[in-house]
């Protein structure tokens, strides 16, 4: 799979960015590049011909509790883990003027992918984890498998069925 997403940077304008949320809006137009430069999450952005950002995600390190893993992928997991490793996808948004083209899919879909190869290869991971915001975003994230974990509203995909998704 060909990515459709690259590391954000200073040439990408965010200025213009408006996906209707105001905390994610801010997010891409304020504190995103800090993020960066702390080491607190990677942005990826998908960029129009102009630089423009047309829609975005963020990656970074999680863990998620034993007792909050499903309990057919608890079981598969040594005992000595209280937490586990998981991918924070912790935002994900997409610019008013580019919805309605499954474009929400598409970094999704590029998220997932580049989640599953770095836990292949670069740092382990059970699953991906996402922090829905509202019942939307909720709905949005159901459709491709994320079941709702039993803390703070957190949902969860594991790495196998994502593997499966891309590897069927």
């Amino acid at each position: 799979m060909k990515y459709i997403t690259e590391p954000l940077n200073a040439n990408h304008d965010r200025s213009a960015f408006s996906c209707g949320k105001s905390m994610l809006d801010h997010y891409i137009q304020k504190q995103a590049r800090q993020d960066m430069k702390r080491r607190l999450a990677v942005v990826f952005v998908v960029p129009d011909e102009y630089n423009m950002i047309k829609g975005f995600y963020t990656l970074s390190n999680y863990n998620v509790s034993r007792e909050d893993v499903p309990e057919n992928l608890r079981k598969k997991m040594p005992p000595s883990y209280e937490n586990l490793p998981a991918t924070l996808l912790g935002r994900l948004a997409v610019d008013n003027k580019f919805k309605g083209n499954r474009l929400g899919e598409d970094i999704l879909f590029d998220a997932l992918y580049r989640s599953l190869e770095i836990s292949d290869s670069s740092c382990g991971s059970i699953a991906v984890v996402v922090g829905p915001l509202d019942n939307e975003a909720v709905t949005f994230y159901e459709k491709y498998g994320f079941i709702i974990l039993p803390d703070r509203g957190r949902m969860f995909l594991p790495m196998k069925t994502i593997k499966d998704m891309f590897h069927a």
